[in-house]
């Protein structure tokens, strides 16, 4: 009995002097930090916004843990307006920061990114005659923002480019529409979805039951490229009009009791008709759990190119000063419980693009019309 008293004082022992040895090293940290504030106020060569500075020293805190994770100034936190608000100015470009530099997830269909040939991937590494390396994705957010009717040039390097690109981008108000449909060849059932907002859910339900009215409709298209995501009530809404039953997302995060999992209701909208679902590299969040729910369940085939990978919840975390952080607090999981984080979805058919143009029924869609090929046999 003194033995296991004895063992279990040296464990809280151990114990507390590692747990005090951990918390001085912090503040020995902290004390550093202040120190090479410090050195930089009075040794740099010019003279320095230390409000920017320690700004810059959070942000670089939030980076350092994804790409995904920033820092918002109260000025940056108020103007803030997301995707899901279905009108904004801009660009239309959905990015986040990679290596110090800003990289393209997706750009958004219709909008002056698009138009002008910005592809999912781009590493932006200046925006006008600014540099971006060493800027933070708050900032280079902020450069890219301007009046709604002027330009701006963004220099992008591109895989399989050897030199830089230069677009000249004309801002405008972005209005999303997230559901084109058409039907395709007489019998095939074309849905476009170029984001998750709050309708597309309702939107795409229309379309079938359109669709469902056609005798001769036999199967469907679902077009999930260069979508880079939205709202996750709608990616889960939106799978089960296509599954019966079963798991399509579930998320787990550092707290146990903040795991969660979303199951399909029954009632397959499209009665077991075929379905393809397109995917490329700017299918991203939201897409990826639609696109991997579906083939996990074998419900769907996809076809295309593999996704972005980015399989993580962030979270709009507001701070005393007003402004706010976006943490990343989860990370999606297929129904197989496989992470879409920095994997993302691999198709069943690997089919390349050779083509920016995505508009219904173009001929030079190479990934569209592979897909209408398998469907009629």
């Amino acid at each position: 009995m003194i033995k296991k008293l004895r063992i279990v004082f040296l464990f809280c022992l151990f114990f507390t002097t590692t747990a005090q040895s951990v918390e001085n090293n912090i503040y020995k940290k902290i004390d550093l930090f202040g120190e090479v504030i410090e050195k930089i106020n009075k040794e740099y060569v010019d003279e320095i916004d230390q409000s920017k500075s320690m700004d810059s020293a959070i942000n670089g805190l939030l980076q350092s843990l994804d790409p995904y994770s920033a820092y918002m100034s109260p000025e940056i936190f108020n103007e803030m307006q997301t995707e899901t608000s279905g009108e904004f100015g801009g660009l239309g470009i959905e990015v986040s920061m990679e290596a110090g530099v800003v990289k393209v997830i997706s750009p958004i269909d219709d909008t002056p990114a698009s138009k002008a040939g910005i592809k999912a991937g781009d590493y932006i590494v200046k925006i006008d005659d600014i540099q971006v390396q060493g800027k933070s994705l708050s900032e280079a957010v902020e450069l890219m923002r301007g009046p709604v009717g002027s330009g701006i040039d963004l220099t992008v390097r591109r895989r399989g480019e050897k030199k830089a690109l230069t677009f000249n981008i004309i801002r405008e108000i972005i209005q999303i529409k997230s559901v084109k449909a058409d039907l395709l060849e007489k019998n095939i059932g074309y849905i476009r979805l170029t984001s998750f907002n709050e309708n597309s859910g309702s939107q795409i339900k229309k379309e079938i039951e359109k669709f469902e009215k056609n005798e001769n409709l036999n199967s469907y298209i679902l077009d999930l490229r260069n979508n880079p995501g939205g709202l996750l009530s709608q990616a889960i809404r939106i799978s089960d009009f296509f599954l019966e039953n079963g798991e399509i997302v579930s998320t787990k995060s550092r707290k146990a009791s903040e795991n969660r999992k979303w199951f399909a209701k029954e009632g397959d909208l499209i009665k077991g008709k075929t379905l393809i679902v397109l995917i490329n590299y700017g299918s991203a969040s939201a897409s990826e759990i639609v696109a991997g729910a579906l083939k996990d369940h074998k419900r769907a085939i996809l076809l295309g190119e593999s996704s972005y990978g980015k399989g993580s919840v962030q979270s709009i975390i507001p701070l005393k000063n007003r402004g706010a952080i976006r943490l990343t607090v989860a990370k999606y999981y297929l129904p197989s419980g496989k992470s879409i984080s920095e994997v993302g979805v691999s198709p069943d058919i690997e089919i390349n693009e050779d083509s920016d143009d995505f508009r219904i029924k173009t001929k030079t869609d190479n990934q569209l019309n592979y897909a209408i090929k398998l469907l009629n046999g």
